[in-house]
């Protein structure tokens, strides 16, 4: 029988979902990536479940069978719109995929979740407000919400919930033409946020190290919040 951690990350196929499936099996975790998109690894630990989030009435079913000891919920996408203009079936997207895929996989996976546990989602810097991204900020706000609320109901199973919120990232949602209206600003650091420093976050989260972090959210920003 396998003895190693196994994780579900979403959002495997790119980005900073890759970026932690990669880190978790160099540290001796087994992986489930749920993505649309192939998610090729090649890596004996690592097996992709191909999914579309958006069908969510699919999702309590499509992990049915899996009994992980960690669930982080990275996939994500930004539309960006102004008061006057906002189009509201881009809210209705961010919403589905951020907090309705989260609400889904946690109440699917939470009961069968082992004592010390872990979820983790991944959140944003723009969940404190943002001009020109207050659907998307919206969003992300909630899983904040979501992961306080349901740390305090895991906490007596020492199952730990947290969100690692980043700013701008180097992922390619930066380079995405839909977001050309609300240009990314660069942190004091003078660089974005690399998907790796993300992940190392994650990792962190969900070592045992991190047992008495529950409820938290750790924004990752290059000095942006200063």
């Amino acid at each position: 029988m396998d003895k190693r951690p196994h994780a579900l990350v979403t959002g495997a196929s790119s980005g900073i979902g890759a970026a932690i499936v990669e880190r978790l099996l160099r540290e001796d975790w087994r992986v489930t990536g749920i993505s649309r998109r192939p998610a090729t690894f090649d890596h004996p630990a690592f097996d992709h479940l191909s999914l579309d989030l958006n069908d969510i009435g699919g999702i309590a079913d499509a992990v049915a069978g899996l009994a992980p000891t960690a669930l982080v919920h990275a996939a994500g996408l930004l539309k960006v719109g102004t008061l006057g203009s906002l189009d509201h079936d881009d809210s209705a997207t961010m919403w589905r995929l951020h907090v309705d895929v989260a609400e889904r996989l946690a109440d699917a996976l939470a009961p069968r979740l082992p004592k010390g546990g872990r979820i983790v989602f991944i959140g944003s810097r723009t969940a404190s407000g943002a001009a020109g991204r207050g659907q998307y900020a919206a969003t992300k706000a909630a899983l904040v919400a979501l992961a306080r609320s349901w740390a305090i109901e895991l906490a007596p199973r020492g199952i730990t919930v947290n969100v690692v919120a980043p700013a701008a990232t180097e992922t390619p949602m930066l380079r995405d033409p839909a977001r050309a209206g609300v240009t990314p600003k660069l942190p004091p650091i003078g660089r974005f946020v690399q998907p790796e420093e993300v992940a190392g976050a994650v990792a962190f989260l969900l070592s045992t190290e991190a047992s008495a972090i529950t409820g938290q959210q750790l924004v990752i920003c290059g000095g942006s919040s200063l």
